[in-house]
C-alpha cells in the first residue's frame, strides 16, 4: 500500500481529534444534563422495547444513602439480654472465625456492648425503634425494616461501590443509570437521574458512584450543588441572553446534523439532544430549586437545617420537589456515619441531622399521594460490630465494621409497610432468619418498578451484563 501523504495523514489526525473531542464532550455534557435520549419504541411504556416488564408499583426511587455504615446496634437492633453481659468476650462460637479489618483483628479481646441509648417500640407494627430517632418513630408503620442485609465488603469503598452497582469494583453502572437507561425520563425537561451530597465530612463520596460505566454516557446521574449554579454551567456567561442562546444553538444544530449526516455518528445525535436539554434546564432547575413558594409550615416540618443549601434536610425537601416532577431516580448521599471511636456521643449529632427530614419526607409524600408509587430507601454499606473497638469505658465505645447483618429500611412503592423482616442471633451478629443479600435487594427494587432483574442487560465486551450480576432473588415477604 502506498504510504500517506502529509495532507492524508494531517487529515487523519484531524478527524481522529474531532471524533475523540465528541465523545469527551458527549461525556460532559452527559454529566450535566444526564438525560436519556434512546427513542421509545411505538406503544411501549419504558424507554427500552418491552419495558417495564409487568405492571409497576412504584415510578420513582429515592434513596437516602448513609455513608460510613450505621451502627444498627444503637439506632434499630434491640437486644436487651446484652445489658447483662457488657463486656464479656465475644464468644468465639458466635464469632465463628468471621474475618475482621485490621483496625480490630490485633486486640486481644473482643468485649460486647450494648447501646447506651433507650429502645421501645412504636406504631402498631410494634417496631423497636431508639431513643435517637423519635420523629422516624412516629412514622413506624409506614416503614418496612429489613434486619438481615449482608455483603461481602468489609470496607467503604467497595461496600458503597457495591451497593450503587452491584459489584465491588468501580467501572459498573450505577443503580440510577440502570433504571434511565431500561425505563427512561418522565420529564422532558428535568433528568431522569439526579444525586445530592450532604455538605459535611466523611468518607469520599466518588462521581462514579452515579455515573453510567460502560452504558452509554447519557444514562449517568446529574450533580446537584448547593451553592452557585445547581447545575455547572447552567447560567449563561456574560452578555448572552436566552434569545441569543436560542440562535446559537439553532445554528450549532445545523452543523451537528451536517456533520451527521456526513459521517453517521450516533453521538452527534446525542450532542444535538444534549445541548437542547441544557437549553430547558435553564429554566426547569431555578423553578425547581428556588424554594421560596414552599410555606414556612413545610421549612418547620423539615426542621431547622432546611433552609441551609447542602444540608440533607434541604436536600430531602429538593427529593421531594424532584418526585414532584417526576424525576425517576433521585440519590441523596450522607456521610459521616463511620463511628470506630466516641460512637454515643457523635452517633446523636448525627441522627439528629437525619431523623427530622427524613421522617417528614415519607410524610410529606404520603400526605401528597405519592407514597404508594415512590420508593424510598434509607441505608448504609455495612453495619457495626456488637463488641467494642479500642478501648471499652463507661462513658464511651466504639464499634468496627460488620457486613454479616445490619439494618435498613423502605418505604412506599408497593413494600408491605409496618413489617419487620428477618432475624438475627441474640447477639445480632449472625443472620438466623430470611437473609437478604444486596443482589437481592436490588432485584426487589427493579421488580417493584416492574423490571424482571434477569431481563435488563446490556450487551458489553462479549457478554450481556445486569445490575444483579448473575444473582438476586426477589424478596417477596417485604412485597405488599
Amino acid at each position: 500500500m502506498a504510504p500517506q501523504s502529509e495532507l492524508q495523514q494531517a487529515l487523519t489526525r484531524r478527524r481522529f481529534l474531532e471524533l475523540a473531542g465528541t465523545g469527551i464532550g458527549t461525556a460532559a455534557l452527559a454529566t450535566l444534563f444526564g438525560q436519556d435520549l434512546l427513542a421509545q419504541a411505538p406503544g411501549t411504556v419504558g424507554n427500552l422495547p418491552g419495558l417495564p416488564h409487568f405492571a409497576p408499583k412504584a415510578k420513582r426511587v429515592i434513596y437516602l444513602f448513609q455513608g460510613g455504615a450505621p451502627s444498627q446496634h444503637d439506632l434499630w437492633e434491640h437486644k436487651p439480654q446484652l445489658a447483662k453481659l457488657r463486656g464479656t468476650d465475644l464468644p468465639d462460637s458466635v464469632r465463628q472465625g468471621q474475618r475482621l479489618t485490621p483496625m480490630t483483628s490485633g486486640q486481644a479481646g473482643f468485649p460486647v456492648v450494648p447501646s447506651v441509648f433507650e429502645f421501645k417500640q412504636h406504631g402498631q407494627s410494634g417496631a423497636w425503634i431508639s431513643e435517637l430517632m423519635p420523629h422516624t418513630a412516629k412514622i413506624a408503620d409506614e416503614l418496612c425494616f429489613i434486619k438481615t442485609m449482608h455483603t461481602e465488603a468489609i470496607n467503604h469503598d467497595p461496600g458503597v461501590t457495591f451497593f450503587q452497582t452491584g459489584a465491588q469494583l468501580a467501572g459498573r453502572p450505577s443503580v440510577g443509570a440502570w433504571l434511565s437507561y431500561g425505563l427512561g425520563s418522565m420529564n422532558s425537561d428535568l433528568p431522569t437521574f439526579v444525586a445530592m451530597v450532604t455538605n459535611r465530612g466523611g468518607n469520599p463520596i466518588y462521581d462514579r458512584l452515579w455515573g453510567s460505566g460502560f452504558l452509554p454516557s447519557e444514562y449517568q446521574g446529574v450533580k446537584f450543588l448547593s451553592t452557585g449554579d445547581p447545575v455547572l454551567y447552567l447560567s449563561n456567561p456574560p452578555g448572552v441572553d436566552r434569545g441569543l442562546r436560542r440562535r446559537f444553538l439553532d445554528d450549532l444544530g445545523k452543523l451537528n446534523r451536517l456533520d451527521g449526516q456526513e459521517f453517521g455518528d450516533p453521538e452527534t445525535t446525542t450532542r444535538i439532544a444534549q445541548y437542547e436539554m441544557a437549553y430547558r434546564m435553564q429554566a426547569s432547575v431555578p423553578e425547581l430549586t428556588d424554594l421560596s413558594d414552599e410555606p414556612d409550615s413545610v421549612f418547620d416540618r423539615y426542621g431547622p437545617d432546611a433552609r441551609t443549601p447542602g444540608t440533607f434536610a434541604a436536600n430531602c425537601l429538593l427529593a421531594r420537589r424532584l418526585a414532584e416532577r417526576d424525576v425517576r431516580f433521585v440519590q441523596l448521599f450522607h456521610r459521616g456515619w463511620d463511628m470506630h471511636t466516641q460512637l454515643p456521643r457523635r452517633i446523636q449529632t448525627q441522627a439528629k441531622d437525619v431523623d427530622q427530614p427524613q421522617a417528614a419526607l415519607v410524610m410529606e409524600l404520603k400526605e401528597r399521594g405519592m407514597l404508594d408509587d415512590t420508593l424510598v430507601i434509607w441505608g448504609g454499606e455495612f453495619g457495626r460490630t456488637i463488641f467494642c473497638q479500642g478501648r471499652l469505658t463507661e462513658e464511651t465505645y466504639g464499634r468496627d465494621h460488620h457486613p454479616r447483618s445490619f439494618t435498613i429500611w423502605m418505604a412506599g412503592g408497593g413494600v408491605k409497610p409496618g413489617t419487620v423482616y428477618g432475624e438475627t442471633d441474640d447477639f445480632a451478629f449472625n443472620i438466623t432468619k430470611d437473609p437478604v443479600h444486596i443482589h437481592d435487594l436490588h432485584a426487589t427494587m427493579l421488580h417493584l418498578l416492574g423490571i424482571d432483574h434477569t431481563r435488563l442487560t446490556y450487551q458489553f465486551q462479549g457478554r450481556d451484563f445486569r445490575l444483579t450480576d448473575v444473582h438476586g432473588e426477589i424478596v417477596n415477604g417485604v412485597l405488599a
